[in-house]
């Protein structure tokens, strides 16, 4: 059992990613106060499942319409530095929404601008953070269980920020709620400081901009097996994972109920995911992770199938735990395959369009099943988002066996060696 929890915990053998950990897992627990808070305040507002999806659009959008500069940026510079100015901006943007929101004189465009700010905010922090885990590492080989680790990370804020929202949102207001982000960002900052890397050696770059973005898409276009899981990640994107922007919709109609229970049901996604994340931590380096995210799309798939049309609900939040174990696999391992797979010049323009596939996806595709929504209620939009991603795992599902078999092939040959060198 011991050997099991040093596994599963080894990357905290480096002290910078053991403080990068501390100080990110504060500041997330406040952004994801912060979002629910967002949402919440626009569908009270406007009682719009469209809005709602506006609103995703609004703070994701310009993340996919720069995240490629960002990723230009954080191959160019210390990838240190760009962080640390980017969680100031954050704490910025933070401070200026609660400001507005206590005012008590606000409109939802307002919101959308502050959201907007973040988002472009987002399209330098990504690609900067990211890569910046592989440089916190003292043992490369520990950069998965890493990544994992960072995934449980976000997932337990997810699993603690919403319920904190929903409360707060009840007893004191979302200004609260935007204050306490704020404040959160300087645990990070303090992370940041306390940190002992080595000098940046990394001359800087003197190719145009353009130049370094086209070597970013030639650069996939060399490495297949990386552009087959972006591709995937893309339509997961697009397609299933904005399922979460009609969760409003299910609180307050389906179930009768307050932001609390709004709270409550991202708090059972998040449980789904961080149980996710330790289960990918505590694997074996060398695990095939292809394999578990085909099986894991088809857990998400059949998981919101199941949630959809549940009007219980605690037997609906059992449905929102496999939906949370099924959505944890799709960024953590397909960021881990990329980040393992591509070289440490290359990882700031490779991450920026993974970032790109995120951000630019999630937006659309929450206008998308916002719009769905309003012409076929909440509940069916769903239910196709589960019935697609049961589809996209199919579609893909050749290429992710492939290294399976490919190594099962291996094994083979080693035991026939093995016996004919036995018998020789």
């Amino acid at each position: 059992m011991a050997k099991r929890e040093i596994q599963t915990f080894r990357a905290f053998k480096s002290r910078n990613y053991t403080l990068y950990f501390m100080g990110q897992g504060t500041s997330l627990i406040g952004t994801w106060m912060q979002r629910t808070a967002v949402s919440w305040v626009v569908y009270t507002m406007t009682h719009s499942a469209f809005m709602l999806g506006l609103t995703v659009f609004a703070s994701q959008f310009p993340s996919f319409l720069f995240s490629l500069l960002g990723g230009v940026v954080s191959d160019r510079y210390n990838r240190y530095k760009v962080m640390m100015v980017t969680q100031i901006i954050s704490m910025l943007q933070a401070v200026l929404l609660a400001v507005l929101i206590m005012s008590n004189h606000y409109m939802v465009w307002e919101i959308l601008t502050l959201s907007t700010i973040l988002g472009i905010i987002n399209a330098f922090d990504m690609p900067a953070r990211q890569p910046l885990i592989h440089e916190l590492i003292n043992d490369k080989e520990d950069l998965s269980n890493a990544l994992a680790l960072n995934s449980s990370m976000v997932n337990l804020a997810r699993l603690l920020g919403p319920a904190l929202s929903g409360i707060i949102l009840e007893k004191y207001g979302a200004g609260t709620c935007f204050i306490l982000n704020a404040i959160s960002f300087v645990a990070v900052i303090l992370s940041l400081i306390s940190m002992r890397l080595p000098p940046n050696k990394s001359a800087h770059i003197k190719k145009k901009v353009t130049a370094e973005l086209i070597e970013g898409f030639t650069y996939l276009k060399k490495n297949p097996s990386i552009g087959m899981i972006m591709l995937m990640l893309t339509s997961i994107s697009l397609l299933v994972l904005p399922y979460n922007t009609l969760l409003p919709v299910f609180a307050k109609v389906i179930y009768n109920g307050n932001a609390a229970t709004f709270g409550y049901i991202n708090s059972f996604i998040g449980l789904g995911a961080i149980t996710g994340s330790f289960f990918l931590a505590s694997l074996k380096p060398g695990t095939n992770l292809k394999m578990i995210l085909l099986v894991n799309t088809l857990i998400l798939g059949f998981g919101l199938i199941l949630f959809s049309h549940i009007s219980y609900f605690p037997l609906a939040m059992l449905f929102a735990i496999i939906s949370g174990f099924g959505t944890m696999s799709q960024s953590t391992i397909c960021n881990t395959i990329i980040q393992s797979n591509t070289e440490a010049g290359m990882r700031g323009r490779v991450m920026s369009i993974v970032a790109m596939s995120l951000f630019g996806m999630l937006p659309i595709g929450s206008l998308l099943i916002g719009a769905v929504s309003q012409k076929t209620g909440a509940p069916n939009a769903i239910l196709y988002q589960g019935v697609v991603a049961i589809i996209i795992a199919l579609s893909f599902s050749k290429f992710l066996r492939k290294e399976t078999l490919h190594k099962k092939e291996i094994e083979k040959f080693e035991e026939e060696e093995d016996v004919i060198i036995e018998k020789i």
